[in-house]
């Protein structure tokens, strides 16, 4: 049986800023098992991993799970711009998602985030009334601090490169990213890389924290990709998932080798990252 072709289509949120969300839906190969909306990361990485998503997302659909593709508000193909975009709308879309999901297929489907957009899943099933079926966490960005000191970083080092500074690399540095944050605290949204940050969505990254979050209350399948085979995970992602799994989380931690794909120069594949996350439903096919 040929896998059925992706469907493109807007969705549209009740009442939120921005018009619609552009989607990309993978319907499953006959009778859905299970479901997941996908989340992508920050600005650029989530163009350079639009790839492997879509190859992960056909890869799954052709084994009964349905995938949605959302763009975020602000993000790729949605309406809205980027500088209109807060975290909490963010997670209004991922409410919006699930429940198209959950209208279509007729199961309770799972989060699958990349990066920020694993956070933004963990940070929306924490505060959830029901938890999703599962998450799915590829390389999580465990802080929206630290995502947004990358960020701003960026600004700097373009305004070395025009301007030129005596401090050198001194000015991308701790004292150069809080001058930015004390801007962004003052409320001027700043230009970076071609987005406009707006104060409200750095703050609320400033904010969040995986660690501060409570265990999730789902199956959680965690993938760290690393340089090379036999190398553990970062030892703050062994931390938290520790930390987790002191608490009863249902969790398990593998750490991928494969490039990084979400910052490399060129757009990359990670063939065992796609091989991983395929056999999780592998599996869970062999459990019925």
């Amino acid at each position: 049986m040929t896998t059925p072709r992706a469907e493109p289509f807007f969705l549209k949120t009740s009442g939120g800023p921005g018009g619609s969300r552009f989607c990309l839906f993978h319907p499953p190969e006959g009778t859905a098992r299970a479901a997941l909306l996908y989340l992508h990361p920050f600005a650029e990485e989530m163009n350079k991993s639009r790839r492997i998503a879509a190859l992960a997302a056909r890869r799954l659909a052709a084994q009964g799970v349905g995938v949605l593709q959302l763009d975020l508000h602000g993000c790729g193909d949605s309406g809205g711009e980027f500088g209109d975009a807060r975290w909490d709308g963010w997670k209004d879309d991922v409410r919006a998602g699930l429940d198209w999901l959950r209208a279509r297929l007729h199961v309770e489907p799972g989060l699958w985030g990349l990066r920020l957009g694993a956070l933004l899943a963990l940070d929306y099933a924490a505060a959830a009334a029901a938890p999703p079926a599962r998450l799915l966490l590829w390389q999580p960005t465990l802080g929206g601090a630290a995502c947004l000191t990358q960020f701003l970083r960026l600004r700097l080092a373009g305004e070395l490169l025009r301007d030129g500074s005596p401090d050198g690399a001194d000015s991308i540095g701790k004292s150069g990213t809080e001058a930015l944050r004390a801007r962004l605290r003052a409320g001027e949204p700043l230009d970076i890389a071609g987005y406009e940050l707006h104060p409200a969505l750095a703050l609320a990254l400033d904010g969040v924290d995986a660690a501060k979050l409570p265990a999730p209350r789902c199956p959680v399948d965690w993938f760290e990709v690393v340089a090379e085979s036999g190398r553990a995970a970062p030892p703050a992602a062994a931390r938290l998932a520790a930390g987790w799994t002191s608490q009863g989380a249902d969790l398990r931690q593998q750490a991928i080798p494969g490039p990084q794909f979400w910052t490399a120069q060129e757009i990359e594949e990670a063939p065992l990252l796609l091989d991983a996350t395929a056999a999780l439903f592998l599996e869970s096919a062999h459990a019925l």
